[in-house]
């Protein structure tokens, strides 16, 4: 079996061939002795998305585990602080179910028909809204997903390495104080890069499990020990008090948009799906949904109680702009053990190095894309390293230069809700092309507009929120992100 479309270059504006021509479909399969087995393009078989299809239910778990469970989370208890009870409880479960149809959605496109398989999510959107616009709506969304989210991965790993350290030396002379918050993301990238010179997405598979332990383990901790350390005193579940009726608004909106942006890792599960084998028999459908349902149900055992616990231990007294681990770290740092604070800090390191190489790995496989079409051979083992230190450069420079790229997430984010929310269920039509007016175009049609809509509106609040109390916006000033603030002292 091979892909229809072969790939979609993403990292350059300048024209590819899939803009001149729509090549025909290729042959639905091809004889092969086992009928469990495909046989894929030279091409497919170079890059390192779709180089091994050899993954199953549990390896499609991890990585949508691994991808899927970030430290956004931690902002949860935050979002119910301006929500509360009934509204939080209410849109969280609203958001789980939206997302979890849009990726049956995906899972279902990934395969639209015999023969056919669409194994990144540029390629689709191409193929159901046409080469321009379906550059135009899905380029800046999966770049930043991409690229984006490992910047702000070598942020929160590089600063959690910072506390750690200064948690196992304590005194201010110790070396590993020394070293800029600039050095401890070089630090952090570097032993990205190593980790990225595995050769493809389904190799990475012993790394998403870890990357799933370490995720799981983290937001379990810090959930338990808010409840085992008891409520500080005041805490209160009425929403705080804003300034004017315009600030009400803009907070509500605000705390809608941390739940939805904390349901992520939708640009990549066609290139997980990618990994899997397929043939008439054996669609890769069945194996791929399993992963889903199984990764979905640990992931909503993991942000559930973390919302719920985390606002019942500190209410509205959560910073605003903190997270779960902020607040435990506010009110219990002085009597929370060192080792404990040392355990959080390393799980949140070493998930934020697992979850880089699955969000990496669509632009290896793009800046690959480009090498072997210019050359027409795969990557040799020194160009793949190339690429991956290349890669891992420019995020890190990114990363320094821009540091306060995190205070703009509700902004990009705002911008990329789409690609979760509404193109899969635009794409779903323009594919699949349910009976006008029957019950499946109108739900998705319903969806996808409420999408755009949500999405329109969540930008508005974050250009708001901007004006109104401005951005530390120096560049090449790095410094600690409000989610890993450190235990006082």
């Amino acid at each position: 079996m091979v892909d229809e479309y072969p790939l979609v270059q993403v990292v350059t504006t300048v024209p590819s061939p899939i803009q001149e021509v729509v090549p025909k479909p290729q042959e639905d399969w091809l004889p092969v002795s086992d009928s469990r087995k495909e046989v894929p393009s030279p091409q497919e078989g170079w890059l390192p998305i779709t180089q091994s299809r050899k993954g199953g239910a549990f390896t499609s778990a991890f990585h949508l585990l691994s991808s899927g469970i970030g430290i956004q989370a931690l902002l949860l208890p935050v979002a119910f602080s301006k929500l509360g009870w009934f509204w939080g409880i209410a849109c969280l479960l609203l958001a789980f179910a939206w997302q979890l149809y849009t990726k049956w959605l995906l899972v279902q496109l990934h395969e639209p028909g015999p023969g056919t398989r669409y194994s990144r999510y540029l390629q689709l959107s191409v193929v159901a809204f046409g080469p321009k616009l379906g550059k135009l709506l899905a380029l800046f969304p999966v770049m930043y997903l991409s690229g984006g989210t490992c910047v702000m991965l070598i942020n929160y790993g590089g600063s959690s390495m910072k506390l750690l350290f200064r948690t196992l030396c304590g005194d201010s002379s110790c070396i590993a104080n020394r070293l800029t918050g600039a050095e401890w993301f070089m630090v952090f990238t570097c032993l990205a890069i190593i980790v990225a010179q595995l050769p493809n997405l389904n190799s990475m598979s012993g790394v998403s499990l870890l990357g799933t332990a370490t995720a799981i383990s983290y937001c379990t901790f810090l959930w338990i020990l808010s409840i085992t350390k008891g409520r500080p005193a005041g805490v209160s579940y009425s929403p705080p008090e804003a300034e004017s009726r315009t600030a009400r608004i803009g907070d509500v909106l605000t705390a809608i948009g941390m739940i939805a942006l904390a349901f992520r890792g939708h640009n990549v599960v066609l290139e997980i799906q990618g990994t899997m084998p397929s043939n008439p028999k054996h669609p890769s459908q069945e194996p791929m949904w399993r992963g889903v349902i199984v990764s979905c149900s640990i992931i909503t055992a993991c942000l559930f109680p973390l919302a719920i616990a985390g606002y019942w231990a500190y209410g509205n007294r959560i910073p605003a702009n903190g997270g779960l681990l902020s607040a435990f770290s506010e009110f219990h740092g002085q009597n929370t053990k060192k080792l404990v604070m040392r355990m959080i800090y390393l799980l949140i390191v070493v998930n934020s190095l697992c979850s880089y190489q699955i969000y990496a790995m669509p632009v290896f496989d793009n800046l690959e894309f480009r090498y072997i079409s210019k050359k027409n051979k795969p990557c040799s083992r020194w160009v793949r390293a190339a690429i991956r230190v290349f890669f891992g450069g420019l995020t890190t420079f990114i990363a320094v230069a821009v540091s306060f790229l995190g205070s703009l997430g509700p902004l990009i984010g705002g911008i990329a809700l789409p690609l979760t929310l509404a193109y899969p269920c635009f794409m779903w039509i323009a594919i699949k092309k349910p009976r006008r007016y029957g019950a499946m175009w109108y739900l998705n049609l319903g969806l996808g507009y409420s999408g755009i809509i949500l999405s329109v509106l969540l930008v508005a609040a974050a250009v708001w929120k901007i004006v109104d109390k401005g951005i530390d916006a120096r560049f090449f000033n790095t410094h600690l992100s409000p989610l890993l603030k450190p235990p006082q002292s």
